[in-house]
């Protein structure tokens, strides 16, 4: 299962620098899409959040590849969070019918819904935040 959990962080560390690259680079006005209405004051601070969150997918990217094993719980941690931050905008693409990233009916739309909480799970197992945080739990509370 160790062989398991590591090719899993591999592979999203790897997704996610490579998302993040994308941010910066290919994909940045199809990342535009992303970003739900109501955060879009202008067109300058739209793509500013989608500069900002290209450097922060980078970062996380290469967290899970190149952090010691001490501290990937953390990143795992701050990973989940990030999934769960940008989930708004997955359900601005949704609500809106907005077309990106091939998402061009509302059925797609809605299935990658359903793959975010698969994300934020993947992030917490394959960094071991469960055992990590039983451990801390379990620390304090015989203290």
């Amino acid at each position: 299962m160790k062989y398991v959990k590591i090719i899993a962080q591999v592979l999203l560390g790897m997704f996610m620098t490579y998302a993040g690259f994308s941010h910066l680079t290919i994909a940045r006005q199809e990342f535009v899409a992303q970003v739900p209405t109501w955060l879009q004051f202008s067109p300058a601070f739209t793509d500013f959040v989608v500069l900002a969150s290209g450097v922060v997918e980078i970062c996380l990217g290469l967290g899970m590849l190149l952090m010691w094993k001490k501290y990937r719980p953390v990143v795992g941690a701050l990973l989940a969070l990030f999934y769960v931050a940008i989930f708004p905008g997955n359900i601005n693409q949704y609500v809106n019918h907005i077309d990106a990233f091939n998402l061009n009916t509302d059925t797609a739309r809605l299935i990658r819904l359903f793959f975010q909480p698969v994300l934020i799970a993947w992030a917490l197992w394959s960094t071991g935040v469960w055992a990590y945080c039983k451990q801390l739990y379990s620390k304090y509370k015989n203290k």
